[in-house]
């Protein structure tokens, strides 16, 4: 028992003193840290810009009024209730493309959401409506309802005769943060990346501009402020900006997005085909596409080409295999949808196909599919 009295006196005792002795010094230290005559520092004029900053800054007012933040929402269901909320889903970017209501933005921004709103630049926020999706471009398309006067559309450059080294400029809503500028150069060009659908998009620019979760959907633009691509991805371990950002040439923009504006969904030139898996074609070697089924009156049937049949005891017996095009070797799916974004519906190809062993060329001219 003395021992547990004695030691809680001894430390409340030296706390005490401890206490004590900072009280008396605090007042002394602060007299001689202070000092009664600080003032603000006298301010020093600020030097007239730089033409490049100056440009950057004009830039960005003009393009500005064209960016604008998505939200997206999704249906939650709680079991114990048996009711659906509706709940934050996401968030991204978009631009204006039309004066009436038209908003560009990244598929897998709005991809399965159950509903958008818009905010402008002005803070003003809409109910947007889906006009229609392409998966295989990561593009989609909205409309909201313009305020008077309407909307500021961005002004539309090329793709396709960007340099690498040129400057570009991107505009977003980075983690939410709406109306943010990063500028860079264009680090190189016709990069490939996966769409969300799994199939390629080629020609895509590789830029070192910040893009950041949140960016994706906004304008890449020229240092004229045209619009030159849209940004969509990125790439980093951590999921953060590592200096690798991609964005969709404006090329490819400019043909889909009309395309969802008039049919709700891209259409682009093709065989009317269905083609086998890949992955099935090279288990067996075979090097090509195959044609695993032809519509009736696709173009094509109409060029004579012959689909794969299976027999009574489900062995696939392959007729023609798809090898080249206009002369371009064609080893995959990806291969054959890369020539075709070239084309337009209507354009006539040369087409190698093997069958039997023997190579066979074919006219076709490439209709509309979806």
């Amino acid at each position: 028992m003395p021992i547990l009295t004695v030691r809680p006196t001894r430390i409340v005792l030296t706390v005490a003193a401890v206490l004590a002795v900072v009280a008396t010094a605090a007042p002394a230290r602060a007299d001689r840290l202070h000092d009664p005559k600080a003032r603000p520092h006298p301010v020093e004029p600020r030097p007239p810009l730089g033409e490049q900053e100056q440009s950057t800054i004009q830039l960005f007012r003009r393009a500005s009024p064209s960016v604008v933040f998505i939200k997206t929402t999704a249906v939650q269901v709680d079991p114990f209730r048996m009711r659906a909320y509706e709940v934050p889903q996401g968030a991204g970017t978009g631009f204006v493309w039309t004066k009436d209501g038209y908003i560009v933005t990244n598929f897998h921004v709005v991809q399965e959401a159950r509903g958008a709103t818009v905010t402008l630049a002005d803070q003003s926020t809409h109910e947007a409506e889906l006009v229609g999706v392409a998966p295989d471009k990561d593009l989609a398309v909205l409309h909201i309802e313009p305020p008077e006067g309407g909307l500021r559309p961005l002004p539309i450059g090329s793709s396709g005769d960007l340099e690498v080294g040129q400057s570009v400029l991107a505009i977003g809503n980075p983690f939410g943060l709406d109306q943010t500028l990063t500028t860079g150069i264009i680090s190189a060009l016709g990069r490939e990346i996966q769409s969300v659908s799994g199939r390629a998009i080629s020609g895509v620019i590789q830029t070192d501009a910040a893009i950041n979760p949140g960016n994706s959907g906004g304008p890449l633009l020229d240092s004229a402020g045209r619009l030159i691509g849209v940004n969509t991805a990125i790439y980093s371990p951590s999921g953060a900006y590592a200096g690798v950002g991609f964005a969709i040439p404006v090329d490819t923009v400019n043909r889909v997005v009309p395309q969802l504006v008039r049919y709700g969904q891209a259409v682009r030139a093709g065989l009317g085909v269905s083609l086998a898996p890949d992955e099935w074609a090279r288990r067996r070697n075979i090097e090509g596409v195959v044609v695993a089924d032809v519509a009736q009156g696709s173009a094509a049937a109409k060029a004579g080409l012959e689909p794969a049949t299976v027999d009574a005891r489900g062995r696939v017996a392959i007729a023609d295999i798809i090898v080249a095009v206009d002369g371009k070797p064609v080893t995959s799916s990806d291969d054959l949808f890369a020539i075709f974004d070239q084309h337009e519906v209507g354009d006539t190809i040369a087409l190698t196909v093997q069958r039997e062993g023997r190579r066979i060329e074919k006219s076709v001219t490439l209709q509309a599919v979806r």
